[in-house]
């Protein structure tokens, strides 16, 4: 269960977004907002976990940093949507974890298995806060921005109706 602990706006590169952070207990998650998504259907979405490497140290070892750029700017082409942003770094694992793994990466192994030759899940990450924001925020149905199916999965699972999925490949 989320609680909402605060809100305020946010200006970006890509237009101004209103901000609200939530907790569940143990996290923060942030829902970013562009324009009136209450009550409103086929509402752009990308439901994004933290990545230090990616998006505090630009690495181009991942593509988090431009998957982020690519929803912000349909978002912002679309006059509205959501980026649900949680605290799932190195899919879920922690960051000890995705440095624990880089060897493995640089011997040509996935990430998801990179982690499981560590001793960690492929994908440890949990969506379930997401669906719960989306609910808070009282959005109809959203038009998912992913290239990952276990989001729409656990997103359907838990009340919310996804009407497509968008790629957001580059």
């Amino acid at each position: 269960m989320i609680v909402k602990l605060a809100e305020g706006t946010i200006k970006t590169k890509f237009g101004e977004f209103k901000e609200t952070l939530f907790y569940d207990g143990q996290k923060e998650s942030h829902a970013l907002v562009m324009g009136t998504v209450e009550d409103k259907e086929d509402v752009l979405c990308r439901v994004h976990s933290l990545c230090v490497f990616g998006h505090h140290f630009n690495s181009i070892e991942c593509d988090c940093r431009e998957q982020m750029e690519i929803s912000q700017q349909l978002i912002q082409k679309a006059g509205k949507g959501i980026v649900v942003w949680l605290n799932q770094e190195g899919k879920g694992n922690g960051h000890y974890a995705l440095i624990k793994s880089i060897e493995h990466k640089k011997n040509g192994v996935p990430q998801a298995e990179a982690y499981e030759a560590i001793g960690f899940k492929k994908d440890a990450r949990d969506f379930t806060v997401a669906a719960e924001i989306l609910q808070e925020l009282k959005v109809k149905s959203v038009r998912m921005l992913t290239n990952n199916p276990k989001k729409v999965e656990t997103l359907t699972k838990h009340g919310i109706i996804v009407t497509g999925i968008q790629k957001t490949e580059l």
